[in-house]
């Protein structure tokens, strides 16, 4: 059977037998991985985050729909599509409904996506950014949509999460535990706020205390003397 090759050819390689199914499957997971926009199914799936900011009235609802590529294969797997950000709010309508169409533009595009999360994040606000409940600190509103694309990245498998181990887990909770009693408190205020807590470096979380002479995060475990 003769097919008429329409597009550049940019690599070749030879059957070795495997099933039809197979070959369609990396053939997809290929497509996605390539520079060309990836055509829209008619069913999408996809989670939608509410984010409270000090900075904004009302509530954003962040909403990223995935297309799953290589379905009912062992290659299956979901990238993001496009994004929505509702609010009822109209202050920032106009550049965030401008920023929502360029990121679904970079997403339909393919390839490799994961780039967007530092740009977003590293955009700081002229005016000053604030800290969120936990003493966790965001530089900007863009910065807040940027922690919102890499947690959906992170729980769809495109990022790993660098949160501290179980291990680890329970000695901050133990040193935390540690801190509050010497400060004559059995939790932390309202707000989440450790007491006399500075800013960590690594996590952008006011957790950073000093325990047996060296400065310890108690969010994220980052200690000067490890």
């Amino acid at each position: 059977m003769t097919i008429k090759v329409e597009k550049k050819i940019t690599g070749y390689e030879v059957s070795t037998g495997q099933s039809n199914q197979v070959q369609t499957a990396q053939v997809a997971v290929a497509s996605a991985n390539q520079d060309h926009p990836l055509d829209r199914p008619e069913k999408l799936i996809g989670n939608t985050y509410k984010v409270k900011t000090p900075v904004t009235e009302h509530a954003l609802y962040i909403t990223i729909n995935d297309v799953v590529v290589g379905e009912g294969t062992e290659q299956e797997h979901r990238r993001p599509f496009e994004i929505f950000i509702n609010s009822k709010n109209m202050e920032h309508f106009q550049w965030i409904v401008a920023l929502t169409r360029v990121m679904s533009a970079v997403f339909r595009k393919g390839g490799d996506v994961t780039f967007l999360v530092e740009e977003l994040q590293s955009v700081f606000d002229p005016a000053g950014g604030y800290f969120k409940k936990g003493g966790k600190f965001t530089p900007s509103l863009v910065a807040e949509i940027g922690e919102v694309v890499e947690r959906h990245l992170q729980e769809i498998g495109m990022l790993k999460k660098s949160e501290p181990d179980e291990h680890q887990r329970k000695l901050i909770a133990e040193k935390k535990a540690e801190y509050l009693d010497k400060q004559s408190k059995s939790t932390c205020d309202e707000s989440g706020d450790i007491p006399g807590a500075q800013l960590c470096e690594k996590c952008n979380t006011k957790a950073v205390v000093v325990l047996d002479g060296c400065k310890t995060c108690l969010s994220c475990g980052n200690s000067k003397c490890s």
